[in-house]
């Protein structure tokens, strides 16, 4: 058997080696840690009807700041004093989602499947934010296009996607 000498290693180094042996391979291949969570003073959140169905909202959130950061990977829709938030599609929409600085993502939002339905609730504002943890943004039926008033019932929204037209899609508009 052989024996090995022992090589002294500073402390710095040898943190260093630590940190990026127990870093996910990308980080350590990179030797950069992923974004930081986007404050929500660095975003601009948008919603707007799509034009000729005012059954679907699109929002898109726009990172004013100037370094990459991470929003949830589907935005928080509710609808004025209504219980809970429109539900995610696909289901599965827990995790991040990396908005480079200046860029934009966009997610659709169907208020109601069928504006005939008569379990329909009518909400006079729709908030918006790209985390659960922000406040958000609140638009008035009137400023979104959808009239006087948002039919609301078993909503879904997209996850955040790159472009307008992806969000459609997801939605089943094109």
């Amino acid at each position: 058997m052989r024996i090995r000498a022992a090589i002294a290693v500073p402390a710095a180094s040898a943190a260093t080696a630590v940190l990026l042996l127990t870093a996910p391979q990308s980080q350590a291949a990179t030797g950069h840690a992923p974004p930081a969570r986007c404050a929500d003073r660095s975003l601009t959140v948008r919603a707007k009807a799509v034009a000729g169905d005012p059954t679907v909202v699109r929002t898109s959130v726009t990172n004013r700041g100037t370094r990459a950061c991470v929003v949830d990977r589907v935005p928080t829709v509710t609808f004025r004093d209504l219980d809970g938030a429109a539900l995610p599609t696909p289901a599965g929409g827990t995790g991040g989602y990396r908005l480079a600085a200046g860029r934009t993502a966009y997610a659709d939002v169907r208020t109601i499947g069928d504006p005939a339905d008569p379990e329909a609730r009518r909400v006079d504002t729709v908030t918006v934010a790209a985390s659960a943890a922000h406040r958000g943004r609140s638009f008035t039926a009137a400023r979104l296009g959808t009239g006087t008033r948002v039919l609301v019932w078993e909503p879904v929204t997209t996850w955040w996607l790159p472009t307008p037209a992806a969000a459609d899609r997801a939605i089943g508009l094109s």
